[in-house]
């Protein structure tokens, strides 16, 4: 009975998930001329709800902007100050909206999922390729996506010296509990 009860919620056209910040993991990369850059950013909070009929999705994930870091504290600041605004604009936040592929509720599943990326005040539509598992009533959601942050109105870090890409690339792995 108990082993029905977990697998139940994975049988539903219906699976909510509840993303837990303190297992997920944002990491991002920016290359440049002199080297490549490396940092992190939090997850606040996530929920996203799934109907594996037709592809619908719903939800939110909201990362804090202000947690960026790159692990060395002038760059961060730089950061924070003239690139994020993050005092000004504080969350990031991805709303999916449509999940292309099947996504199998009792294994892995290879899926694109397309929704709103707002950032520095400004929304942009995105589609993220994602590697998802469900395990018992574990999710674990993986995808690499690129960031054109001086096409989408950030400044460039560049100077006369250190030159980076115009865009920074994230690799987020989100851990999750299928929501009861």
């Amino acid at each position: 009975m108990a082993a029905l009860l977990l697998v139940w919620p994975l049988a539903a056209q219906q699976v909510a998930v509840d993303f837990d910040p303190a297992k997920t993991q944002i990491n991002w990369t920016l290359a440049g001329n002199v080297h490549t850059v490396h940092g992190t950013f939090q997850l606040k909070q996530g929920h996203v709800a799934i109907d594996r009929a037709t592809g619908a999705i719903s939800g939110d994930l909201v990362v804090d902007a202000r947690s960026g870091q790159s692990e060395n504290n002038s760059r961060d600041k730089k950061m924070h100050k003239d690139i994020l605004e993050s005092d000004r604009f504080p969350e990031i936040r991805f709303t999916p909206q449509k999940v292309e592929g099947a996504v199998n509720a009792g294994g892995h599943s290879s899926v694109r999922v397309s929704g709103a990326f707002l950032i520095h005040g400004a929304t942009h539509e995105v589609t993220i390729p994602m590697e998802v598992s469900f395990s018992e009533s574990t999710v674990t959601a993986g995808g690499k996506f690129s960031i054109p942050y001086v096409e989408w109105g950030m400044k460039d870090p560049s100077n006369f010296l250190f030159k980076v890409d115009k865009s920074v690339d994230v690799e987020v792995m989100a851990v999750g509990k299928v929501a009861r």
